[in-house]
């Protein structure tokens, strides 16, 4: 088995992004994302539209990843997919074609959970990048989760913590939203913060018990002090938008930061990994950088094109549970709501 060469065709569709990826193994050979910009003038993602822009994308996206990789379908040993959590419509648009696709070429399928898939991008075999030992904490940050999970094995993983209502990705996206940034505003947020003051505006840290997390009341908060602010100055926002953005980031690094240290303290454990979308921050990823310094700890971030949604971390998955004959029915179905370790 250790001298078998495996080939993985990968294919993600949680949410506005349709992705295919190739892998040799756990080396990336190809890894396509179409982004849709059609949801940009709604400010935020519209799933029917959605789902129709990844009946458009699927074929051509899978086509230019085969393309690349070099290697011809017949040459894949198995289709993996992202089976949850997700978008119910975009997530059938990619079970669907994965299932067709293993029938038509004969070969096993595999279900990949989304947000395992973000913490185990980490065992991609690329340059610049290490893989964490067992055990280790995942910090996963998106549009729609934040969780800490205590990663014990690729497949044995328990949450320890997760947001009780926004998740982080949405606190920055509602929060550039507010201060009349355009979608996704994230990235916007995180651009602006570099020229501000971090203190220059403080904002309440809500008190959650133990390692959970929430962000409603911090978005609350910041839409309040901008109302108040600009009722005062109608230009405050454009006078003070690098200083309110990083005071925003600086308030929510603070909050996840919080959380690892508690989280650090109660395990015992102090390796931290992170994925999903909001690592590509350069907030978050300074902040981790500085506590592997000041606190001894080993930090582990995934190159830039492995953070945010692709197919190429649902193909580590696909490898992994290749190895293992982890694979699924044919009859498997599309889960909106998908837990790790369900």
């Amino acid at each position: 088995m250790e001298n078998e060469t495996i080939y993985i065709l990968a294919i993600e569709s949680s949410c506005d992004d349709t992705s295919a990826a190739v892998l040799r193994n756990n080396k990336v050979l190809s890894n396509v994302v179409a982004t849709q910009s059609v949801h940009e003038q709604y400010g935020g993602v519209v799933p029917e539209l959605a789902s129709r822009a990844h009946q458009q994308n699927i074929v051509p996206v899978v086509h230019q990843a085969l393309d690349r990789a070099n290697i011809d379908k017949k040459l894949v040993s198995a289709i993996a997919f992202t089976r949850g959590p997700g978008l119910m419509g975009s997530l059938l648009v990619g079970t669907s074609f994965a299932k067709s696709l293993a029938m038509g070429l004969d070969i096993p399928l595999i279900e990949v959970n989304h947000m395992q898939a973000h913490i185990l991008a980490h065992f991609i075999d690329a340059d610049e990048m290490k893989a964490p030992t067992f055990p280790f904490l995942a910090l996963t940050i998106s549009g729609g989760h934040t969780q800490i999970v205590l990663v014990k094995d690729y497949f044995d993983m328990e949450i320890l913590g997760e947001t009780l209502d926004d998740a982080v990705g949405e606190a920055f996206d509602k929060s550039a939203k507010i201060l009349g940034l355009p979608y996704p505003g994230g990235p916007l947020v995180d651009r602006h913060a570099k020229s501000g003051n971090p203190k220059a505006f403080q904002f309440p840290k809500p008190k959650v018990g133990d390692l959970n997390f929430s962000f409603s009341g911090l978005k609350t908060s910041i839409l309040y002090f901008i109302q108040r602010e600009t009722a005062k100055n109608p230009d405050f926002i454009s006078e003070n938008l690098e200083d309110i953005c990083a005071s925003i980031q600086y308030t929510i690094i603070e909050i996840l930061m919080d959380k690892i240290k508690k989280a650090v303290k109660q395990t015992g454990i102090d390796q931290i990994a992170i994925g999903g979308g909001v690592s590509a921050n350069s907030g978050i990823r300074a902040a981790l950088l500085n506590a592997e310094q000041d606190m001894g700890w080993k930090t582990y971030i995934p190159k830039f094109e492995y953070c945010t949604d692709n197919a190429a971390m649902i193909g580590i998955v696909g490898f992994l549970k290749y190895q293992e004959k982890k694979f699924a029915a044919k009859n498997v179905s599309a889960q909106a709501r998908y837990i790790i370790g369900t």
